[in-house]
């Protein structure tokens, strides 16, 4: 057989020691062996478990860090501390990828329609009579945050969105409601806050999600999708560019939650 008859190799890369020791910490995180608020043995103990120099568990200690999963305090005697999930580094991603053009703001947009949507469903089914008041009293404040400005109304709007995704019992789609949105708002919110007509933008969100909040209180869940993704349109179409909007026209009338 000549080497052109079976498949083709890449050379491997050698592995550095600290990514093997990231490793099999993150792995006892996911496997739920370390949970949040536990320690990490002390950097002395580390080092001889692994059997790595201190150099190398300190490298794969400082790699744990910046990713969110542990905290060190220093002159702290005890080890490490294992943290709890956050969606901070998954927006920080979603919208550093967005930045580079990896994800084209028709894209992010699009997806954010479509989570809106099933969780706007979801909520109407699934709703509870407190989380009812909770988006009544979100939309109150919506209401009388357009005179007081684009900041205090994206607050309450932002509050209404995290109730309707928690109605919705899914915490899969409220983690990535809540990536999405703030990867959206980040990389917007300077357009939004001073655009010309965002008197008009908020008034007609605010008409948008009070219709969302009846579909959801009478529980009609293909309503309240179809209000969320059209919410979604009128408000952040204007700053995708026009050959790319076919992405997100394709969501509005849909039925699909």
């Amino acid at each position: 057989m000549t080497s052109d008859d079976g498949p083709r190799f890449q050379q491997v890369a050698p592995v550095r020691l600290y990514q093997r020791i990231v490793e099999q910490i993150e792995q006892a995180i996911a496997s739920g062996d370390l949970k949040p608020g536990q320690r990490l043995p002390s950097e002395r103990e580390l080092v001889s478990q692994f059997g790595a120099s201190r150099p190398t568990v300190r490298e794969a200690l400082r790699v744990l860090e910046s990713g969110g999963l542990i905290r060190s305090r220093h002159g702290d005697p005890h080890g490490p501390e294992i943290l709890p999930f956050t969606t901070a580094g998954l927006a920080k991603e979603m919208t550093r990828l967005a930045r580079v053009e990896h994800i084209s703001m028709a894209e992010l947009i699009s997806f954010r329609m479509i989570l809106d949507g099933s969780a706007g469903r979801l909520a109407a089914h699934l709703r509870t009579d407190a989380e009812l008041s909770a988006m009544e009293e979100t939309v109150t404040a919506m209401t009388h945050a357009i005179d007081a400005g684009h900041e205090e109304f994206s607050t309450a709007d932002v509050a209404f969105h995290e109730v309707v995704a928690r109605a919705s019992r899914n915490a899969l789609l409220e983690v990535s409601n809540q990536v999405v949105r703030g990867a959206v708002r980040t990389l917007i919110a300077d357009k939004v806050a001073h655009a010309d007509n965002r008197e008009a933008l908020m008034r007609t969100s605010l008409r948008h999600h009070q219709a969302v909040l009846e579909a959801i209180r009478i529980r009609d869940g293909l309503a309240a999708a179809r209000i969320s993704r059209r919410t979604l349109y009128d408000y952040y179409a204007g700053y995708v560019p026009e050959e790319e909007r076919g992405l997100l026209l394709a969501l509005v009338d849909g039925e699909e939650g």
